[in-house]
């Protein structure tokens, strides 16, 4: 019951979200931004990027 207690507000809260446009844009562009820096953070995911940037940075050699 302490998590509904916890839950609840939050949920009604994000349910004001979902009426006004601008606040859901707003989120929009929050989450996009945590989201980018999340997958900068994490090792894995911060592999494949190199990898693939280094392979953009090959091939672009190899054309002159």
């Amino acid at each position: 019951m302490a998590v509904l207690d916890f839950l609840l507000p939050a949920l009604v809260m994000i349910a004001g979200f979902w009426q006004s446009p601008v606040l859901l844009v707003a989120l929009a562009l929050g989450a996009g931004y945590l989201g980018a820096k999340a997958v900068e953070v994490i090792p894995f995911t911060r592999r494949i990027i190199e990898r693939r940037e280094a392979e953009a940075q090959a091939k672009a050699a190899e054309r002159g």
